[in-house]
């Protein structure tokens, strides 16, 4: 597959980089989506619902 320790190196070398880009893309992209908030899509804070609760 590989004529010398050049090609290797060179092929390992490709591989490396191209990882590298791929995790600094996906760290850009996390960094760019706003972060999950507890509140709702109007700004109120969830309720959680008991079951358990009945009022008489």
């Amino acid at each position: 597959m590989f004529g010398n320790d050049a090609d290797f190196l060179l092929s390992l070398h490709h591989t490396h980089s191209a990882e590298l880009r791929a995790e600094a893309a996906a760290d850009r992209l996390a960094r760019s989506l706003p972060r999950r908030s507890v509140r709702g899509w109007l700004g109120r804070r969830h309720q959680v619902a008991r079951t358990d609760d009945v009022r008489r």
